[in-house]
């Protein structure tokens, strides 16, 4: 009488370590890049509070002779334009003026990645421009010197 064998032949292990490999060499890539974009959000968040505050300065302050706050550091941003900025993921933060109708917002970056240190020390830009209407419209430059890969940039 023969006895029926049970379990799994050497084969049908190593087919599913290689499934299991391929699975895992797509997904951890993936998951590392979500992680950096979850905690980039609170860099884009601030950005976003400070072009908010620069943008109801210029409709109260639109006109003739409008001087724009010179915002060139954290603890001037916060003072001239009352916008707090939180410290863990920012080093500092700039609102400048490149004309009267064109607007910078640049944060450093600092402790987004312990396994990509490629983004600390990086630059986000958002840029602004005032448009036919008169109203502000931001967009992210994604060409700014020493700027964030592509890959991490928000959408407009």
């Amino acid at each position: 009488m023969l006895r029926r064998q049970k379990g799994f032949t050497l084969i049908e292990l190593l087919i599913v370590i290689a499934i299991i490999g391929i699975l895992a060499a797509i997904a951890i890539p993936m998951y590392r890049a979500q992680t950096i974009k979850a905690r980039l959000t609170e860099v884009t968040n601030s950005i976003s509070h400070v072009a908010s505050a620069v943008a109801a300065y210029y409709q109260e302050n639109s006109g003739a002779g409008v001087t724009w706050p010179n915002c060139p550091d954290r603890a001037r941003v916060e003072t001239s334009l009352g916008v707090f900025v939180p410290t863990r993921r920012i080093t500092d933060i700039l609102a400048t003026a490149v004309d009267a109708s064109n607007f910078n917002i640049q944060a450093t970056i600092t402790n987004i990645s312990a396994s990509n240190p490629t983004i600390d020390n990086r630059i986000m830009q958002m840029h602004g421009s005032v448009g036919a209407d008169g109203a502000i419209v931001w967009s992210w430059n994604p060409s700014a010197p020493n700027s964030i890969d592509m890959a991490y940039m928000p959408k407009n």
